[in-house]
């Protein structure tokens, strides 16, 4: 769907990762959610690379990039992962850059501008709350643990059971949570891509890994910096969607204004969890204004 971008293979501790560029102007990284792969961000391509030079990377164990084994999510981190968008970014002569993620990819972007400030000039985070704080709604009754607490058991218990029917599995999750409730949001060809992936076996792994990851280590490190109390430096946009992220205590802008992102910005998206996919004309608009002043 993206061939005509520019294709590259990056060498990195993890294997290769696959990422796309195209564009002029300043650079810009976006990364993708779970189950999903770069493709995602394919409507909202066409307005961001008139303005930007964009950079979509694969994060590893997802689409084309190496999915490397892993135990206890010790290679699935959002640290490993933030160290990942570096030596892409580097290797395409970025040393600092802007950031969007959705999903899993906005955790790597948080933790990369929490990590290695100075990085990240811009950062828009694409319908999350930090992980530590999705992890004590859950204890606290707020929100089911639902895929969260499924996918971080123990190797290999989900891994066994999604083999079963893996379509069945992550196409489910991604029509729940579409404002639909189906999956008439999402492009045949980008469903197409994203079936190519998690069909495959260490793709399955890698995405359990990365959910173990986020109950441990990337909680851990959540927690070590709020009580540090640490923040992110640069411009923070938030941009939920208005149906996802509701059973929390308070709205998701408050949320990062209490942690992390003390000075956040952001608005509303009318859509479900895939918002650039679902309302790709208010999403692309809201990021060229943030990322464009």
């Amino acid at each position: 769907m993206l061939d005509h971008m520019q294709a590259h293979w990056i060498d990195t501790k993890a294997g290769r990762i696959f990422a796309r560029s195209a564009g002029q102007g300043e650079p810009l990284a976006l990364l993708h959610g779970f189950p999903e792969t770069q493709v995602m961000w394919h409507r909202v391509l066409p307005a961001l690379t008139q303005k930007f030079s964009v950079v979509v990377m694969d994060l590893r164990g997802y689409g084309w990039s190496s999915a490397p084994r892993s135990t206890g999510g010790e290679e699935y981190t959002r640290r490993a992962m933030a160290g990942d968008v570096i030596d892409v970014m580097e290797s395409l002569g970025h040393v600092r850059f802007m950031l969007a993620g959705h999903d899993r990819g906005a955790r790597v972007g948080y933790r990369l501008a929490l990590d290695h400030p100075g990085r990240i000039s811009k950062l828009a985070l694409l319908d999350i709350i930090p992980t530590c704080e999705v992890w004590r709604n859950i204890e606290a009754g707020r929100a089911p643990a639902a895929h969260w607490g499924f996918l971080s058991q123990v190797e290999p218990i989900p891994e066994n059971e999604i083999k079963k029917d893996p379509d069945g599995y992550f196409s489910g999750l991604m029509a729940k949570w579409s404002a639909t409730g189906d999956l008439k949001p999402f492009s045949p060809a980008a469903l197409e891509a994203y079936r190519s992936a998690w069909g495959d076996s260490s793709r399955i792994h890698a995405m359990c890994e990365d959910y173990r990851a986020g109950a441990r280590q990337d909680r851990q490190a959540d927690e070590a910096d709020l009580k540090a109390g640490k923040t992110i430096d640069c411009p923070v946009h938030i941009l939920p969607g208005n149906f996802y992220l509701t059973s929390g205590a308070k709205p998701a802008l408050d949320v990062w204004r209490e942690t992390f992102a003390p000075h956040a910005t952001g608005e509303v998206i009318e859509a479900g969890h895939f918002v650039a996919e679902e309302n790709p004309d208010d999403t692309a608009r809201a990021m060229l204004e943030f990322f464009g002043n």
